[in-house]
């Protein structure tokens, strides 16, 4: 054991026999004969524990307990009374005593009193590791000037109420986001529940997002509680919300536009408090345009809009984020931290990542896994495939014939043609999309022989 515990009496039998009997348990033991005395001590050595009599020459022990607490008061402190009174118990506690103990002193009882108090101060402890632990758990990594301003945003709308959608492409960290907006509430000593909106089969809509009584329907063999029962006073993350059906989307509105719910199979109602956050990574203005998406939800969940950038737009992060994964890969395994040399994070910083962090983070883990040494190089990272930027917004293509004329006409015939799709076939906003007068679309179209009814 390290603990320290500190013994301060004006009677030198009752100091020395502590000290005695929790040295043989194992503690550090300090002294003190007065309340100056330990004050002074305490400001030094810290002790985790003070065993204090109230009875002091000088400044009394009620005294000497209030000014330690409002200096430490993560120090727990057990007061020791020979003329103790219900009255001076309670006041004691009132100023900050963790227990009172009577004098003349039982031995057994001090030793069950130190290691209660001892048990809580390690709880105690634990707890802020684990706090500190959460905290890193949902902090961004990065520098770059658009997790900065992410991050500037989420400091700012988190500890509010507001209603927040954050838009990225997969893999950009959308849940982090969430969890961020989260972790900053003042929702946070309340549960986040996440909804998978394109997990939800059709038919368990209610009971998934409701819940429902024990018998509402064959196989509800017991009472069910639902997301938003669950997430109560918390947060419930409606993640890739676009990929809901609209009788889905329809049920998400209602119980948002209410605040209140029954289950399936029964009769009462139950209010809802709690604050949304919605993911997505598509476009929910033209997901509107297309008659997918419920424009009475958007604007209902459009309140604050966040976005997450693509890996490609904060490539200056890269080694930040490499850095992390290291870190945390050998947290959570146990071994050795292993790094990367300046040659193999080149490597990382030339590659676009189209999965973005998600895929930066399985391919560390990869190296990490498959490299003996404890040093990453160049030649340890397997060939990524280099794209530009505009590459995963473009088709895939295989040209027709062998001349560039051909391999051109045919890139553009497939290039139109994914363009016409994204607009719902309007010529219009396809022309306007790629930068072509409206007739000199229709004209290419005819040339290379794409055939489309024009939707406007």
């Amino acid at each position: 054991m390290n603990e320290t515990i500190l013994v301060v009496d004006d009677e030198v039998s009752i100091c020395h026999s502590l000290k005695a009997i929790l040295e043989d348990e194992g503690y550090q033991v300090l002294l003190a004969g007065s309340g100056e005395e330990a004050i002074k001590v305490v400001g030094e050595e810290l002790p985790q524990l003070v065993l204090l009599d109230i009875w002091l020459p000088g400044m009394d022990g009620l005294e000497t307990l209030k000014v330690i607490h409002a200096a430490h008061p993560n120090i727990l402190i057990i007061m020791m009374s020979g003329h103790g009174t219900i009255e001076t118990a309670v006041k004691a506690t009132k100023l900050g005593a963790f227990d009172f103990i009577e004098k003349p002193l039982s031995l057994d009882k001090v030793m069950i009193l130190v290691a209660n108090a001892l048990n809580v101060v390690r709880l105690e402890e634990e707890n802020i590791r684990l706090k500190q632990k959460v905290s890193h758990q949902f902090e961004l990594t990065g520098t770059s000037a658009g997790i900065s301003e992410l991050k500037e945003m989420i400091s700012i709308v988190a500890p509010t109420n507001a209603w927040i959608l954050i838009m990225g492409e997969n893999g950009t960290g959308k849940e982090l986001v969430a969890r961020s907006i989260h972790h900053l509430s003042r929702r946070s000593h309340k549960p986040i529940v996440e909804v998978n909106c394109a997990a939800i089969p059709e038919e368990l809509i209610e009971s998934e997002l409701f819940g429902h009584e024990k018998g509402a329907f064959t196989g509800a063999t017991e009472k069910k509680r639902g997301k938003f029962d669950l997430a109560h006073e918390g947060t419930i993350f409606l993640d890739e919300v676009a990929d809901m059906s609209l009788k889905a989307q329809a049920k998400i509105l209602r119980i948002l536009q209410e605040k209140k719910f029954e289950r399936v199979g029964g009769n009462k109602v139950i209010d809802m408090d709690v604050r949304v956050l919605a993911a997505t990574n598509k476009d929910l203005e033209q997901e509107m345009e297309a008659g997918r998406f419920r424009q009475d939800l958007y604007y209902r969940l459009h309140v604050i809009p966040l976005r997450v950038p693509p890996l490609r737009e904060r490539k200056e992060d890269i080694p930040f984020l490499t850095e992390r994964f290291l870190r945390d890969f050998a947290a959570k395994e146990g071994g050795p931290q292993k790094t990367l040399t300046e040659d193999a994070l080149d490597k990382l910083m030339v590659h676009q990542w189209p999965g973005n962090v998600r895929e930066l983070k399985n391919i560390i883990e990869r190296l990490i896994i498959l490299t003996p040494s404890n040093i990453i190089d160049a030649e340890d990272i397997p060939e990524l495939s280099i794209k530009t930027e505009r590459s995963a917004d473009l088709p895939q293509w295989s040209a027709a014939g062998d001349s560039l004329r051909d391999a051109r006409m045919d890139f553009e015939r497939q290039f139109i043609i994914k363009k016409l799709e994204e607009n719902d076939g309007n010529i219009s906003k396809t022309a306007e999309a790629i930068g072509l007068e409206r007739s000199n679309l229709h004209k290419k179209l005819k040339s290379l022989k794409v055939a489309i009814k024009d939707q406007e």
